[in-house]
């Protein structure tokens, strides 16, 4: 059901993609319309009003809506890591009164945390979470809140007395201000804005894990959903993108001849069609992984989601290269495409990041210790030990 929702949505999507993106907002009835269907709480529980599908329907979800409109896809994400968060570390009054909402759209949620000296480095945030009683004054500024402009509730990253927090911030309360964000390279539909709190009050009720688990616990929780939509998403972007190379090169001719005859025009087709599917099955990894609560999981989300966008950006340049003139009109689906995907190597942890953690977790595997001198190294690493094949082969 969920797969069959999420194909017709996309195909709706797809052919108004463009508008969006031109315009640079995601038209109110089209987020009520997603909501509808149930899509935007595809893996919230049913009892919350969600579908209750498991990860493999999230991701082939994300994959469909991603390879018709990435700021679509960028709804569904932040959706599922707030929910994902509350999911895990709300309270139950917390499920029960904010999962219905998120389940179906009646509440758009922000997730609030990056700021202009805490992009990657979230521990250095400096948005203050004051305690009062039963009260929670919250002051700060966010930077690049996807659907920041029209969310109805915030997810707020911020340090109460110097111990990360999170909390739940109602939009509309006095105090919020939002920037919009124009013009940017990619995720033009996705209504980015800049926030900032000015004292803002909120019941103590929202908080959401104790004090000193806001980064740890409940970041930690919605980044790993937000890595596993956008890896999913990004899967989605290079395969539309080959197909409309693939199309385009069977279409097209050059003197009486098809582009699809050239053998450079196939290598090119050729190299996009493997990206596509490695990208594709080392999310079907971390699917496994995160279906079985394996404990490599994360990691395996963090390589799907490093692979999956640097796909997406691959193929997308390939799919340009191959359509010419077409492929560089910004409004063409392959244009949006090249320039969403760049944004994609950024987000949820940037590209050099995910490498960094990738090559500690292989180097651990041989007692690598970051920092650690080289003697030490020498001492700690297991030494092979040679093998007596004369006694192996002995009668």
């Amino acid at each position: 059901m969920i797969g069959a929702e999420a194909a017709g949505f996309a195909r709706f999507a797809a052919a108004h993609a463009g508008d969006w993106d031109r315009h640079g907002r995601l038209p109110r009835d089209v987020r009520q319309a997603l909501g509808r269907t149930g899509l935007l709480g595809a893996d919230i529980p049913a009892r919350y009003g969600g579908l209750g599908g498991d990860q493999a329907d999230l991701g082939e979800l994300c994959a469909q809506i991603g390879g018709a409109c990435s700021a679509l896809r960028g709804l569904v994400t932040v959706q599922a890591m707030v929910a994902a968060a509350l999911s895990r570390w709300g309270t139950d009054a917390q499920r029960t009164r904010w999962l219905p909402g998120l389940a179906t759209g009646r509440t758009i949620a922000g997730f609030a945390a990056t700021e202009p000296g805490a992009g990657t480095d979230l521990a250095a945030v400096r948005t203050q979470i004051r305690e009062d009683g039963d009260w929670i004054h919250v002051t700060g500024t966010k930077r690049w809140v996807t659907f920041g402009r029209t969310a109805d509730v915030f997810l707020v990253l911020g340090a109460s007395a110097g111990r990360p927090t999170t909390v739940l911030v109602d939009g509309r309360l006095p105090g919020v201000r939002r920037e919009p964000v124009e013009g940017q390279l990619g995720m033009r539909a996705a209504e980015i804005a800049h926030l900032s709190f000015d004292d803002v009050r909120v019941p103590r009720d929202n908080l959401v894990a104790p004090v000193g688990l806001g980064l740890s616990h409940v970041v930690a929780t919605a980044l790993d959903h937000g890595r596993f939509t956008v890896a999913w998403g990004c899967v989605g972007m290079a395969e539309s993108c080959l197909d409309a190379a693939a199309a385009h090169a069977v279409r097209r001719t050059q003197a009486g001849i098809a582009l699809a005859e050239h053998q450079l025009v196939r290598a090119e087709l050729a190299r996009a069609a493997v990206e596509s599917a490695a990208a594709r099955e080392l999310c079907a990894r971390a699917t496994r992984l995160r279906t079985q609560r394996a404990p490599e999981a994360v990691a395996a989300t963090i390589m799907a989601k490093y692979a999956a966008a640097r796909a997406a950006g691959s193929v997308s340049r390939a799919a340009v290269r191959l359509l010419g003139a077409a492929g560089c009109d910004p409004d063409s689906a392959v244009g949006r495409f090249s320039r969403d995907a760049q944004v994609m190597e950024i987000i949820e942890g940037s590209a050099h990041v995910a490498e960094l953690h990738i090559a500690d977790r292989l180097l651990r595997r041989h007692s690598f210790q970051p920092g650690a001198p080289a003697r030490d190294l020498a001492k700690t690493a297991p030494r092979p030990q040679p093998r007596d094949f004369e006694k192996e082969t002995a009668p």
